[in-house]
């Protein structure tokens, strides 16, 4: 009988620290190396631009997706202005050429879509996202941007800020552009608050939006 009971008493020691393994240290662990293997572009948050002068040269403005704006060149070959879906009357993207070579994409992302993707993408209901990030569109975005690895909750045992860490640090290290890599600026006026991803004097920043 004694031993018997030394023989369970060793099985449910030796399956606690099993299960400890797997539900807590494993977790954790994992916290640490996603956070060290994090992509360099994943440390980078949004700073104020330096030179917010807006440039008298001459331009164009255009209308395009819902939303007017201005563009510094005056060149723009209509010929070539693609709107898209190409199969839908509603067009929430244009593709906009110039004839010095240039070229500029314009999206209009309807609201909520980061909630909506992202509940499609993971597998998760849409409410969940919205209570860990909130219904605002900048709100989410600022999220994120704000996010880095450093800022990783490593000891939540598996609580809801350990689950909501790793969660953002995957989606800032996917979403972010290649632009992204020489900056994230803070843009705004009296009528909006947005994101510049990309530093155009930079070779690899002309590619922003």
């Amino acid at each position: 009988m004694r031993l018997l009971r030394r023989i369970l008493i060793t099985v449910v020691i030796t399956l606690a620290v099993i299960l400890v393994g797997v539900y807590w240290v494993a977790p954790v662990a994992l916290s640490f190396y996603a956070a060290r293997k994090a992509p360099a572009v994943a440390r980078i948050v949004p700073t104020d631009l330096k030179d917010i002068s807006v440039s008298q040269a001459p331009g164009a403005k255009l209308s395009y997706v819902g939303y007017e704006f201005e563009v510094r060149w005056s060149d723009l070959d209509e010929t070539q202005t693609k709107l898209y879906p190409t199969d839908k009357p509603e067009k929430t993207r244009v593709d906009l050429h110039f004839r010095s070579g240039l070229r500029v994409w314009v999206t209009a992302i309807p609201p909520r879509s980061w909630v909506k993707e992202l509940a499609t993408d993971f597998n998760v209901a849409p409410e969940r996202i919205e209570s860990s990030f909130g219904r605002s569109d900048y709100g989410f975005v600022k999220t994120f941007y704000d996010f880095t690895p450093d800022k990783m909750h490593h000891w939540a045992f598996m609580g809801r800020g350990e689950m909501r860490d790793e969660f953002l640090l995957m989606i800032k290290s996917l979403a972010l552009s290649r632009a992204a890599q020489t900056g994230i600026f803070n843009v705004q006026n009296q009528g909006y608050k947005g994101f510049q991803k990309g530093n155009p004097p930079s070779p690899a920043g002309w590619n922003y939006r």
